[in-house]
């Protein structure tokens, strides 16, 4: 049988678009592959020595993009998708085994001190001697094979040392892959080693995600069995309090709506790529009026479908002065900048509550003396509440106001005249830092952003310079790492 090859173009787009991470991942998902090579060549020459020697059809690599959650080079590159990608899993062989997935979603789900912790309790197995100071939980795993204390049929000293640091949901996903691997008849191996796919309960779909507490949260995993859900505190098997996530639980496929609005024409679609390669629902609008962005916004505000998503972000790039934004009529009306995020509001927007809500606006300010006098009137202020069949705020203890995330960059709209096609360095910035930064948290990452804005405006003339500004009413922290 004639297997069918991969272009050694495909090839290059692919491992150049990858980050380190990633290519980790899949150098360790290839290693029952090409045992003899996958410590000797990288990532571009194993791929391509896989595909001459016929074990990398173009299906096994859209195989290993899922794994790594890169759905953007599968549309982009691969032509496909992820339900495609899904179904083939169901119905074809899987290219890679359920033990090696299994291992990196262990090594996804766990933060540094946590395997720094799990590191040194191997020192009772393998002697003071062996260092894993800095190590990925993968590169552990893989010196634990090659001394045979971790195997696919061999995975207890795993789950002892989980259940020591207590990642008790961690050995369930042992548990639940050993339950498999014996044939047991609720859930298949293909099944387990997928991630969940969003086959929702209608009762789950009632729920605010985030919004209730986790006793309240009716779980459901594929078919509809229950499941625990992965947090990351410390839960021993002995039953205790449940204590509340210190981090945003997003889970849901997508995570959510991810609205663009992009008024100059230069942002959109590269912001689009990485939202989407971050789990997202990307829908976007170029050149708006005011009262078209009004609308889209009002619109977006009302879909049912937030309930089952877990966050939202909303991305406007518009011309505006201190306090307003413009459509492309501009300077005929001015949408006020807070009467944006009053759409999402708990009252405004019931599905959303409790939810996080990221708003990242680039506003190039037109100078006032550039305004004709009296031209903006400011839409009305009112805020209508929305009504989901009946399903209307109620009297929760999170406020109405909790969890936004609002970060505004002003720069002068003279840099649209000198480079009119040129992106937002703000913007271009986010995008970036969201792609290499998976599993940085959202703070930690716009800090980052910051120092980058500052440097910039330290080397450019004052009417160049950006002006940022972050406020938010967070309650946990966010981690934008799609899973």
């Amino acid at each position: 049988m004639t297997v069918c090859k991969t272009s050694a173009q495909v090839i290059y787009q692919i491992e150049e678009e990858l980050d380190e991470d990633e290519k980790e991942v899949i150098l360790f998902l290839c290693r029952d592959l090409a045992p003899d090579l996958v410590t000797k060549l990288d990532l571009r020459d194993l791929l391509c020595t896989l595909n001459e020697k016929g074990k990398l059809s173009p299906a096994g690599l859209a195989e290993l993009l899922y794994r790594v959650r890169r759905f953007d080079l599968l549309k982009r590159i691969m032509k496909t998708d992820r339900a495609s990608v899904e179904a083939s899993l169901v119905e074809c062989p899987q290219l890679v085994s359920d033990y090696r997935v299994l291992m990196t979603q262990l090594s996804e789900d766990m933060d540094k001190s946590e395997v720094t912790s799990f590191s040194f309790l191997l020192r009772d197995y393998i002697g003071g001697g062996k260092t894993y100071k800095n190590k990925s939980f993968l590169d552990v795993v893989i010196d634990l094979e090659k001394i045979n204390l971790i195997a696919p049929d061999k995975l207890d000293l795993l789950e002892k040392c989980l259940k020591n640091i207590h990642r008790i949901d961690l050995k369930k996903k042992i548990q639940k892959y050993k339950q498999s691997a014996l044939g047991a008849t609720y859930v298949n191996g293909i099944q387990a080693s997928l991630p969940s796919v969003g086959i929702m309960n209608s009762a789950y779909e009632l729920g605010f995600k985030n919004g209730m507490n986790k006793e309240e949260r009716p779980i459901f995993g594929l078919n509809g069995i229950s499941k625990s859900v992965k947090t990351s505190i410390q839960e021993s098997e002995k039953s205790s309090p449940q204590v509340a996530s210190d981090i945003y639980r997003l889970q849901s496929q997508p995570l959510g709506i991810c609205l663009i609005i992009d008024c100059i024409g230069n942002d959109a679609d590269p912001l689009k790529d990485t939202f989407i390669s971050l789990g997202f629902e990307v829908q976007y609008s170029k050149h708006l009026s005011t009262e078209e962005i009004q609308q889209t916004l009002y619109q977006v505000a009302c879909l049912t479908k937030h309930q089952n998503y877990d966050i939202f972000v909303c991305i406007l790039i518009c011309r505006g002065d201190s306090e307003n934004i413009f459509g492309i009529n501009q300077p005929c009306l001015g949408l006020p900048l807070h009467q944006i995020r009053k759409f999402f509001t708990g009252d405004a927007c019931p599905l959303l509550l409790g939810k996080p809500k990221l708003f990242f606006i680039q506003n190039y300010v037109v100078p006032e003396d550039h305004k004709e006098p009296n031209s903006l009137l400011e839409v009305d202020g009112r805020v209508a509440k929305v009504s989901y069949n009946g399903w209307e705020s109620r009297n929760f203890t999170i406020h109405q106001e909790a969890d936004v995330f609002w970060s505004l960059c002003k720069v002068n709209v003279s840099v649209l005249a000198r480079s009119p096609t040129s992106p937002s360095f703000y913007l271009h910035g986010l995008s970036n830092l969201l792609r290499e930064k998976r599993g940085c948290s959202l703070l930690t990452l716009h800090t980052d952003l910051n120092n980058k804005i500052y440097d910039r405006n330290s080397r450019v003339a004052p009417e160049e310079q950006s002006s940022i500004m972050l406020e938010h009413t967070l309650r946990k922290k966010i981690v934008l790492s799609y899973r």
